[in-house]
């Protein structure tokens, strides 16, 4: 939607879905300000965070004090500030915070082989690499 538009989108979202690209302009921002913006209402018990983009989105304490004081009803959260997320966050002790270990994407030896001896046989033979990361987009 655009900084424009992110108070309008969210205004209008109960299950907040992050897979965003960690630029400067999105480090950090799922924190409080912003679950304080999700629609209220539709969704029994509040608004929901799934981010399973970037550890450096969120801010750890702001979704552990949005979970404890009602502000987002539960968290699906795949990745963290730190990694793996240090035994002594307040998160593991919350039962509305499901947390996954950096596994968003289903993977296997298999698919991983097929994948990568794809892209060195399209590399070999001059083909346009898929999935490469534009340095000057930062992602």
């Amino acid at each position: 939607a655009g900084d424009a538009q992110l108070d309008a989108f969210l205004a209008r979202t109960d299950i907040l879905v992050c897979l965003l690209p960690l630029t400067p302009e999105t480090h950090g921002i799922l924190n409080m300000e912003t679950f304080k913006k999700l629609r209220r209402g539709p969704l029994v018990g509040g608004p929901v965070l799934i981010n399973a983009a970037r550890g450096g989105h969120q801010k750890e304490a702001d979704i552990a004090a949005a979970l404890q004081d009602g502000t987002l009803a539960a968290a699906s959260l795949d990745v963290f500030e730190v990694e793996p997320l240090p035994k002594d966050s307040p998160l593991w002790d919350i039962e509305t915070c499901f947390i996954t270990p950096h596994i968003a994407a289903i993977s296997n030896e298999r698919s991983g082989v097929k994948y990568f001896s794809q892209m060195l046989k399209d590399h070999e033979a001059g083909k346009p690499l898929r999935n490469l990361v534009d340095r000057t987009r930062g992602y």
